[in-house]
């Protein structure tokens, strides 16, 4: 080979050499290029997040904890409480939205979140707002505490200051003393705020027995006006989602206690509306930007990984382990009094961790077999035959002669019926047994007889049915429920019953007792 044929070879080789390296980088630079589009999305999302939680933050507003009394309950065997308050001041944005006039804070509605311990039950104990009961000495703004208050109206605790961002420190010793429950956290929500987390879950379904109009959400219009629900299921947000919440005339008795029950079917179709799509960041964190907006909250709830984390400790907890309740109570003249020992019963169930028929939540049953199961109706209490059982039959609906067979019915099984009647409304949707004090478990073997009859407590002596449209529906009487063998339940196991009958769960059926009082 001659020496310009060497050189020639040599360049060849060296070419290649060069474009073997050329290649390769061309091969090692989509890698290079995919790894750092990774790290810089990685940094994007991650500043991102930092941001969000950031801008969470600074939504969140705090009440000081110097105003909580010093005279606390102990803390119960287990679980979380959470006092919520919705407050309706007219204050800030809220003033386009309705609620009480001025600017001081009121409370509208108010319940004790119970999260047993083993993470998988709650109820809400809902507080009628015209409950009367003592409240204890509050701090004012100013520094200075009240003298306390006795028989007074529960949501007067708010207001006490009569500062526009109401007085939640206050609310949560009334709570405290009237339950003997320790409140770890209070959350006070808004009209703007509430309003804006229903849009920001894509809405609430909800269910109406009848249409109803402008005049039933504010009856001082003295006209119908438009109609702003239909009847029947419909999904309701915003500004809608709030005179949803806040009606209370036109449905049902037109009471706060009807309109509290309506509350809770909202609130517990919330929460599956959650549930249903996921407790992810895309669900959470728009619903966690709506909500801190116009929330005020304890000092232990102060930053957004204490509310996320929050958020997150309620994803395992079952829809139907989910419990609603109001406080019992009775009328007391234009007022509403606190039943005993019905209540206590209640309170002590949650300072055990007990769930409402008396279970420990996750456990075994505390000590009473006899007991009726999770969340049953009052055909779950047990029943007797009537005998020596007196009581007074109301027709609640538009369906004639229903007084009159449910009259013959009773009788049958040994009832003694001192009278008919047609109930002052007639729109009512499941059948109510009232009764009066030390009538409890008689009323219990009177609602026995009616499929899903709810149990009231009233002011009145004796016991009265007021039929509903579920028995028009289908009028045939219940039978006695099988007694239970082994000794009777005693006073506590009996009131945990009727409590447990009462509940409303969060996987009920919209459409479920509608007119709700």
């Amino acid at each position: 080979m001659t020496a310009s044929s060497h050189k020639a070879a040599a360049g060849r080789g060296g070419r290649a050499e060069r474009n073997g390296r050329a290649a390769a980088r061309g091969r090692r630079r989509p890698l290079r290029t995919a790894g750092i589009v990774a790290v810089s999305l990685l940094v994007l999302v991650t500043a991102g997040a930092g941001w969000f939680y950031f801008k969470l933050t600074g939504n969140i507003t705090t009440f000081g904890a110097d105003g909580v009394s010093p005279q606390r309950p102990a803390e119960g065997s287990g679980g979380q409480n959470v006092l919520v308050i919705g407050s309706d001041s007219r204050s800030g944005g809220n003033s386009s939205l309705g609620g009480g006039e001025g600017d001081v804070g009121r409370s509208d509605t108010a319940f004790l979140l119970h999260i047993y311990k083993d993470g998988k039950h709650a109820v809400a104990v809902s507080i009628p707002r015209d409950t009367l009961v003592d409240i204890p000495p509050c701090r004012l703004p100013s520094g200075k505490w009240t003298a306390p208050r006795h028989n007074a109206m529960f949501n007067a605790a708010f207001s006490v200051g009569e500062s526009p961002q109401g007085n939640p420190a206050c609310t949560q010793n009334t709570v405290e003393k009237l339950s003997g429950v320790r409140v770890d956290h209070t959350v006070v929500v808004d009209f703007e705020g509430f309003s804006k987390m229903t849009s920001a879950v894509g809405g609430v379904p909800v269910c109406l027995p009848k249409d109803v109009y402008e005049g039933d959400l504010n009856p001082n219009r003295h006209s119908r006006g438009e109609r702003i629900f239909a009847k029947g299921p419909q999904t309701v947000s915003g500004q809608q989602a709030l005179d949803y919440v806040r009606l209370r005339h036109g449905i049902g008795d037109n009471s706060d206690i009807g309109r509290i029950q309506r509350q809770q079917a909202f609130v517990g179709s919330l929460i599956k509306k959650v549930k249903d799509q996921g407790f992810n960041p895309g669900t959470l964190l728009p619903l966690a930007d709506a909500a801190t907006r116009s929330m005020t909250v304890d000092p232990g709830l102060d930053s957004a990984d204490k509310l996320l984390s929050f958020a997150m400790s309620l994803k395992d907890i079952d829809l139907h382990n989910t419990k609603f309740i109001t406080l019992p109570w009775r009328y007391q003249g234009e007022r509403v009094a606190v039943v005993h020992p019905a209540a206590d019963t209640l309170w002590a169930g949650i300072k055990a961790d007990r769930t409402l028929d008396g279970e420990n939540a996750g456990g075994p049953p505390d000590g009473a077999a006899s007991q009726a199961p999770a969340g049953g109706t009052a055909t779950d209490a047990g029943a007797g035959t009537g005998t020596g059982i007196s009581v007074a039959v109301y027709n609640g609906t538009t369906t004639t002669g229903l007084a009159a067979r449910a009259a013959g019915q009773l009788k049958s099984a040994g009832f003694t019926v001192t009278g008919t009647a047609t109930a002052r409304s007639q729109n009512h949707a499941a059948t109510t047994v009232e009764y009066g004090a030390g009538k409890e478990a008689q009323a219990r073997t009177v609602a026995a007889r009616f499929r899903d009859a709810r149990l009231v407590p009233t002011a009145a002596t004796g016991i009265k049915v007021v039929l509903g449209t579920t028995y028009a529906a289908d009028p045939a009487a219940e039978g006695p429920a099988a007694s239970p063998a082994g000794p009777a339940p005693s006073p506590s196991s009996s009131s945990s019953a009727s409590i447990a009958g009462q509940a409303r769960s969060a996987d009920d059926n919209i459409c479920s007792g509608l007119s709700y009082g």
